[in-house]
């Protein structure tokens, strides 16, 4: 067990001892009032029966005399608080009481009869010895088992002593040791005091240290907040030129799409154009194949009129008209077959344009497809474009976000920062609070090795 412990319980029970000693001496006290109250009151009764006697043999009877005696013998037997009595416990005091008690209602009687007949005196003072005798022997038992209650106490605080003196030693038994423990403890205390001191010393400048690299860090943490929060700016216009690029994007999407649509539309407008151009070529082609005959025709009736003037001259002047008719006839065959020429010419470069018409058209119906695959493309393309800056818009919101959030983290790395400065400053301040107070644990640890 511990010796503070020890001296704990023994102290506790040193307190126990005395505080129970007290109490027992206050009630041996108290017993001791009541006993010599006892030992009193059994000489009152014996003193008053004889003045009471004395009294009534002058002729002076005092019923208030007899009543106190009453009550003091009962008081004596039985106990009464008011006369400060224990009822009786001793067995050889309360016989003779009761035996007080008897002689006492006899000469009680006798007063009585006294009272009526003078001649009973002789009775009356013979009653009155023996009482008195018995009320004496009363006061002895009284003042017997007073003496032993008086001795036991007495026994009783030797005891008490004894066992005092026990517990004072045993302190200072576990005085002496602790003593001993406790020098030596100085002494540890003195040595690690020296070594507390240097290991302070040592941390007072380690946390000063700490201290400026902490401000470092703030100042550090401050500039990185500085240019999170311009981070965060720069995120939230790429975002909006993000939001523009993709309204761009898909207007752009919007009119590729209706490029392509008028593509479209183009190519089979110009794919009715090649149509309508197939139709007038077939058309040309008829227009020359009926050209082909009127310059036939025309042949043949210019080798009909040529025959129809032969045929004149020969007729002579019957002829002549006929010849002329020929003639005419000649020259119109001459004209159909100039002019069937002439169409056939128009109709060969009519053909000529439409067959450069038709691979124009051809080529231009060709351009079309690749425009619209282009265009497809081009729309594919858009959006692509339109998704990668979609997610770019995402993505830099999420920066924005993130760059306000660690803004946010920074300021409060700051905050976290300028607190653990102010500790540290409190810490440099503790702990040389802290060697003043290891000094001071020196001094004192070595005055205690002294006065140990």
């Amino acid at each position: 067990m511990k010796i503070t412990k020890q001296l704990k319980f023994t102290i506790a029970g040193l307190a126990f001892l005395v505080f129970g000693t007290t109490i027992f001496e206050n009630l041996r006290a108290q017993e001791g009032i009541f006993d010599g109250s006892a030992v009193n009151k059994s000489g009152i009764v014996r003193g008053a029966s004889q003045r009471l006697v004395k009294l009534e043999t002058n002729g002076l009877p005092n019923n208030e005399l007899i009543q106190t005696i009453d009550q003091l013998i009962n008081g004596l037997i039985n106990g009464d608080s008011e006369l400060q009595l224990n009822k009786a416990t001793d067995p050889e005091f309360l016989a003779k009481m009761q035996e007080v008690e008897e002689s006492w209602q006899l000469l009680k009687a006798t007063i009585t009869q006294y009272r009526q007949d003078p001649t009973l005196q002789s009775k009356l003072l013979e009653d009155s010895d023996s009482f008195f005798t018995l009320t004496n022997e009363a006061v002895f038992e009284a003042e017997r088992f007073t003496t032993e209650h008086t001795r036991e106490v007495i026994n009783t605080l030797w005891a008490f002593l004894a066992l005092k003196v026990a517990v004072l030693a045993f302190i200072f038994w576990t005085v002496n040791r602790a003593s001993k423990v406790l020098q030596h403890s100085v002494m540890t205390v003195a040595d690690s005091s020296s070594e507390i001191a240097a290991t302070v010393e040592a941390q007072e400048r380690l946390v000063a240290d700490q201290t400026e690299s902490v401000t470092i860090t703030t100042s550090t943490i401050e500039q990185l907040g500085v240019s999170s929060l311009q981070a965060a700016q720069t995120a939230n216009s790429s975002a909006t030129g993000a939001q523009q690029a993709l309204d761009l994007s898909e207007t752009g999407s919007q009119a590729v799409e209706n490029t392509v649509q008028g593509i479209e539309e183009l190519r089979d407008k110009v794919g009715a154009i090649a149509d309508q151009i197939m139709q007038l070529s077939e058309q040309t082609d008829q227009i020359s194949t009926i050209s082909s005959l009127v310059a036939d025709v025309a042949d043949q009736t210019n080798m009909l009129a040529l025959n129809a003037a032969v045929e004149a001259a020969r007729a002579g002047e019957q002829g002549k008209g006929f010849a002329v008719v020929a003639g005419e006839i000649r020259k119109l065959a001459d004209q159909s077959r100039d002019s069937a020429g002439k169409i056939n010419i128009l109709v060969n470069a009519i053909q000529s344009s439409i067959n450069s018409t038709v691979m124009v058209t051809d080529e231009g119906n060709k351009t079309a497809k690749v425009g619209i695959e282009v265009a497809k493309s081009t729309a594919s393309v858009f959006k692509q474009i339109a998704t990668a800056i979609d997610e770019v818009y995402a993505n830099s919101q999420q920066i924005a976000q993130t760059a306000k959030q660690q803004a946010v983290g920074v300021q409060q790395a700051v905050s976290a920062m300028n607190a653990i400065n102010l500790g540290a400053k409190e810490t440099v301040t503790a702990v040389g609070q802290v060697q003043s107070s290891t000094e001071e644990l020196k001094t004192i640890a070595q005055e205690l090795q002294v006065a140990v």
